[in-house]
């Protein structure tokens, strides 16, 4: 059976594809002999594409489930919870390697890095979960999997180009990741050492040319605390739409770097009048306070200029600074963003189900801060560029990995 190309195809290629069943140009599971030492890879060590660990093993102690005696070039697929798409290709220079049967091991005749992006592509995946069995841990077996027809170009040349695109763009989405994940991990020690401890008026790590003792103070002290309003006027789903007056901020608007505007919703002029507490002026601080507990976001100039009226919704809490040029704007949210608020929750063990921080619990709450402005101007910058880095590589990931769904989409059939 002949099919058409993909709508995005490589230069040079004109032939139409064909439709063969998977187990015409793979060989599934294909016998090996255990060694006595090996690594061995299960289901959880492979996310996504990559590797992420092993153990070792050997084989008088092995699970029973370490069977599959990886050779380079071979493309192991999830059979079970195959929607999960945690596939990998083994091309590494070694013969330790020895995969779960939780793996189909699929030894390809055509390009393997062509066929870890087939495997990948949603359609295919939609018809191994047609064929799965079982509900809690949904799997299917190599010889059911072997059956499914896939499309494939006639030319190994363009198999090899595609393979090849989708493996760099793998190896930059992976790239990516290990950096944000080494971002964060920095951003969390540093957290827990450039901030006093408890029972301590200095930190750990002390940025140079500062020697003052720091100051406990209490949320109170530092912030007006204003309530969403929860009366009688508080809009219904009727009160909404697309467009309108006053941007009415939900929970999903405020994540832990910021406000997101990627879904919006309004109420017109004369609603926002009837309400009374809730109202957004430059300068202020949201605080998620029920539900998703502790995002934090900073009204600022930039986006006061694209919504200038904003209200919050009863699950977030408005912190009005009082203290003016005494305290810094990028402190206070290293301060929100750091552990404040976890550790909130395990002091007063506040549940998951639910959790919630009042307005009176949030108004107690101390926390140390530098006497000295500048320093607290040095932290906050210090934590802002940490976030804007974090910022930029999860921006970068959510890009590739909209690029990489769509070619996925675009250049199968």
């Amino acid at each position: 059976m002949i099919l058409k190309k993909g709508r995005y195809r490589y230069n040079g290629f004109y032939e139409n594809w064909k439709s063969v069943k998977l187990g015409n140009f793979v060989d599934v599971n294909p016998k090996s002999f255990l060694p006595r030492k090996f690594k061995y890879v299960d289901l959880e060590s492979v996310v996504g594409t990559k590797l992420i660990s092993f153990r070792e093993e050997i084989r008088e102690s092995a699970p029973s489930r370490a069977q599959r005696v990886a050779q380079k070039g071979d493309v192991f697929f999830q059979t079970v919870r195959p929607y999960q798409k945690n596939n990998y290709l083994f091309d590494l220079n070694e013969d330790n390697y020895v995969f779960s049967t939780g793996y189909a091991q699929l030894r390809p005749k055509v390009d393997s890095a062509f066929l870890l992006a087939r495997l990948q592509e949603e359609g295919f995946v939609n018809k191994v979960i047609e064929r799965c069995t079982g509900t809690s841990y949904p799997a299917i077996n190599s010889k059911d999997l072997s059956r499914i027809s896939i499309t494939i170009p006639e030319h190994f040349e363009e198999q090899t180009a595609i393979g090849t695109l989708f493996r760099t763009l793998d190896d930059l989405l992976s790239s990516y990741k290990d950096n944000l994940a080494n971002y964060q991990s920095l951003k969390a020690t540093m957290l827990s050492k450039m901030f006093p401890k408890t029972g301590q008026t200095v930190p750990e790590i002390r940025l140079d040319g500062f020697d003052a003792e720091w100051e406990c103070v209490k949320m109170a002290d530092i912030f007006q605390i204003i309530d969403g309003d929860r009366g009688k006027s508080y809009p219904g789903e009727s009160d909404f739409s697309s467009f309108g007056h006053t941007l009415f901020l939900d929970t999903g608007n405020v994540k832990k770097t910021g406000l997101d505007f990627s879904t919006t919703k309004f109420i017109s002029e004369e609603k926002d009048k009837e309400l009374r507490n809730g109202k957004l002026i430059l300068g202020d601080f949201i605080l998620t306070s029920r539900g998703t507990l502790g995002n934090v976001a900073y009204y600022n100039e930039d986006i006061q200029k694209r919504y200038s009226s904003v209200r919050i919704n009863s699950a977030m809490l408005i912190l009005r600074p009082l203290l003016g040029d005494k305290i810094s704007p990028d402190y206070i949210l290293a301060v929100l963003r750091g552990n404040l608020i976890s550790n909130f929750m395990k002091v007063n063990q506040v549940g998951s189900a639910q959790p919630h921080i009042t307005k009176k619990e949030f108004s107690k709450i101390k926390v140390l801060v530098p006497s000295n402005i500048q320093e607290q101007q040095a932290i906050g910058a210090y934590f802002s560029n940490l976030d804007n880095l974090i910022n930029s590589y999860q921006e970068k990931i959510s890009q590739l990995e909209t690029l990489k769904k769509k070619l996925l989409q675009d250049m199968f059939i």
